[in-house]
């Protein structure tokens, strides 16, 4: 089991989240996802290492952006 994460910029509301929440769910090996408001936090728990960049595709398809360090 892997675990990742990443802080998405822009989410303000329940929706946001749920919205990040059901497109990253899609991502194939992704076994779970944790979406924090108030921190922008995203973890994603994954059966292996998790392709980042479906990851970030798939916060764009719900309308937001994965800060970059």
């Amino acid at each position: 089991m892997s675990t990742s994460t990443f802080t998405v910029v822009g989410m303000t509301c329940g929706h946001c989240v749920n919205s990040v929440s059901e497109e990253v769910n899609q991502v194939p090996g992704v076994t779970g996802v944790d979406v924090d408001l108030a921190s922008g936090g995203l973890t994603v728990t994954s059966e292996s290492d998790v392709d980042e960049a479906a990851v970030r595709a798939a916060v764009e398809e719900a309308g937001y952006q994965v800060a970059t360090a």
